[in-house]
């Protein structure tokens, strides 16, 4: 079946709603049946918020105040909610569509969120080019695209080791601004529990301005060209988008020609959710909140939570605390991780086996994921479980530089997910998203691409408080790269 450019529009448009509102949260009717109400059950049997702490957590600070801890957590827990069950419900909602092959998944932002970086420009372009990669993809694939960005709660970061030893001094690592901070000195590398006060309130901010950019006007589809950034706006992607755009031009006033309302809500508003790992339990514990309509408890400082490989454990400290919360929820696998194992981990985390309550983060390097994604990917198929694959190419492709950068190249993260594809292709799965670490800064962090970033020229512009992230250019040329190979798929026409 072909789909024209203002049909696929049509089809992005039907699945917008009013985002972020919480008063809006009557979904429209579908074809599709969607069970989005997660029965709460623990690994342990009794779940409560603070159930966790009956099992052995990993990555955590220590903390040297238990009383400056609780004080920190008690302020929290008289905090309102960041995020608000009916949205947490309507994210649910589209999940499961994606879980039934109708949808895709876009998740995107900074590796680390940094108390200093806090910005409005910042937040605004990071949004934009997600709306970028969401229109193209979009087009690419002919189903609507779930738009989630990893901000307002991506504060925390997994550490490969405890202490960082520099000239034979030992402190504690840098774990990330809602724990501590990145100067290296005994104060700053203090486990300060009132920073996660400090990252509440940023949150809160990130949120407002996500939602007035969502709701306000500049998410409207007839801004498209608008979106493109600065430093973009001269490249070859740049280019492409715009010639992109002009055609979206053309459908919109088609559309309005044969008499659709192109300034309905549906076409001027976005849904916009957001991410993080969930990885400091007491802050995690702090904004979990019980519904007053369903009963239901949930995890109210993000609309959906991911697990990550590194704390993934089946008697962990951070299963048992995802078990017992509404949100949506992601688990990162990378080769470690065995059939059994994974099957293991879908009846943990979802023993209902409701669609759209479980992502599959995949994350392995092109080679590896090609040996060992189909077990995985059989294994579910075999047990019937619902679940969302999606692929996050750039954690597996992380290097060192040999003048001390840490980097990633563009064409190893191409090679995964040309990978990623071929092997749900293969397996008769469907391919239902992208993870990605990016920016819409002009940062040198990530080599290759069009934007010609080198090894030497890293240092220009390398911004990350942890990890590399692909700047707006590289991150608006994967959605491309990703929307010609959805229209293979689909069979429909390349991007002129």
């Amino acid at each position: 079946m072909k789909f024209s450019l203002g049909s696929v529009l049509a089809l992005s448009c039907a699945a917008t709603s009013y985002a972020f509102t919480p008063t809006t949260t009557v979904r429209r009717s579908a074809g599709l049946k969607v069970v989005t109400d997660p029965s709460v059950a623990s690994s342990s049997g009794e779940w409560s918020p603070s159930s966790w702490k009956g099992k052995v957590p990993k990555q955590m600070p220590v903390y040297d105040d238990e009383e400056e801890l609780d004080a920190a957590v008690k302020r929290l827990e008289r905090c309102s909610p960041l995020v608000f069950a009916g949205e947490v419900r309507s994210l649910h909602e589209q999940l499961a569509r994606a879980c039934h092959g109708q949808g895709f998944l876009l998740m995107g932002g900074d590796c680390a969120e940094a108390f200093n970086e806090f910005n409005v420009d910042h937040i605004r372009d990071t949004f934009r080019v997600l709306l970028q990669m969401s229109l193209v993809l979009t087009f690419g694939s002919a189903m609507p695209v779930i738009k989630v960005g990893r901000m307002a709660g991506q504060f925390a970061k997994p550490r490969s080791e405890p202490d960082e030893v520099r000239d034979g001094v030992a402190l504690p690592s840098y774990r990330g601004d809602i724990i501590n901070s990145e100067e290296f000195s005994a104060e700053a590398r203090r486990n300060n529990p009132n920073n996660m006060v400090e990252a509440y309130h940023q949150s809160a901010q990130t949120l407002n301005i996500l939602r007035a950019f969502a709701t306000g006007g500049f998410a409207d589809i007839s801004r498209l060209h608008a979106w493109n950034l600065d430093f973009v706006e001269n490249t070859d992607e740049g280019s492409r988008y715009r010639k992109f755009a002009v055609k979206v031009d053309e459908s919109l006033r088609f559309m309005k020609a044969i008499g659709i309302d192109t300034s309905n809500p549906t076409f001027t508003q976005t849904d916009f959710y957001t991410a993080h790992e969930c990885l400091l339990l007491p802050y995690e514990q702090a904004l979990t909140r019980q519904d007053s309509i369903t009963g239901k408890w949930y995890d109210c400082s993000a609309h959906m939570l991911w697990v990550g490989e590194r704390t993934r454990e089946l008697d962990g400290a951070h299963l048992e605390f995802t078990s017992g919360i509404g949100n949506p929820l992601g688990v990162k696998v990378s080769d470690k991780c065995t059939p059994d194992e994974l099957l293991r981990i879908c009846d943990t985390m979802n023993p209902g086996n409701i669609p759209g309550r479980l992502t599959i983060v995949v994350r392995m390097g092109a080679e590896k994921l090609r040996k060992n994604l189909p077990g995985l990917i059989r294994a579910v198929q075999r047990e019937g479980k619902s679940v969302i694959w999606i692929s996050d190419p750039v954690h597996g492709n992380t290097r060192k530089t040999e003048n001390g950068y840490k980097t990633r190249d563009f064409e190893n993260i191409r090679a995964e997910l040309r990978a990623f594809f071929d092997v749900h292709e293969e397996m008769g799965s469907h391919p239902g998203g992208v993870h990605l670490e990016m920016t819409g800064k002009d940062v040198t962090e990530c080599v290759g691409g069009i934007s010609d970033v080198t090894e030497e020229s890293l240092g220009d512009r390398y911004h990350t408080h942890c990890d590399p992230r692909l700047n707006g250019q590289q991150a608006l040329e994967l959605a491309f790269l990703i929307a010609e190979r959805m229209r293979v798929r689909t069979g429909l026409p390349p991007i002129e």
